[in-house]
């Protein structure tokens, strides 16, 4: 069975109720599920990480690296400074896609800039929890492989 690493980082444990005019009214629950109905088409499965702490997350990219076929990873704030979160990145070989929900660039000059999205395979930013999706939709094309049925 293939597997998904989908990792959120601070403050994504909220979603739902943190600053829904931003970050919509999806939970990240609802994201789980969304994506896991997008690799289903793969008989892929979803193992989701999020936290708080810089450091836990270092070490799901480290626990994972070798029985994923990708990530889909929303570091939040940690786009900004999370240097030892970008090394984890570096050295996972799989693809993974970065994810924000806001348009980083439409906000705070502060959010203008990615130490992680130059290592990711790309990059979808602004379009909500569908955001999401299409980076499942993404990982998926990046592995080459039909659809699988049944």
């Amino acid at each position: 069975m293939s597997v998904v690493l989908l990792l959120n980082g601070p403050n994504l444990g909220i979603l739902g109720r943190r600053e829904p005019e931003i970050y919509g009214t999806d939970t990240l629950a609802d994201i789980e599920a969304a994506v896991a109905e997008e690799v289903s088409v793969r008989g892929w499965e979803v193992v989701s990480v999020q936290h708080d702490s810089e450091g836990e997350l270092v070490s799901a990219v480290h626990r994972h690296s070798d029985t994923t076929v990708g990530a889909i990873v929303n570091p939040g704030a940690l786009m900004i400074a999370g240097w030892s979160l970008r090394d984890a990145l570096a050295s996972y070989a799989p693809p993974w896609i970065e994810v924000h929900l806001s348009n980083v660039w439409a906000r705070e000059q502060f959010r203008h800039e990615s130490v992680i999205a130059p290592l990711a395979s790309g990059v979808v930013v602004g379009l909500g929890s569908f955001g999401y999706r299409l980076a499942a939709q993404a990982l998926m094309h990046l592995d080459g492989e039909a659809p699988r049925t049944g």
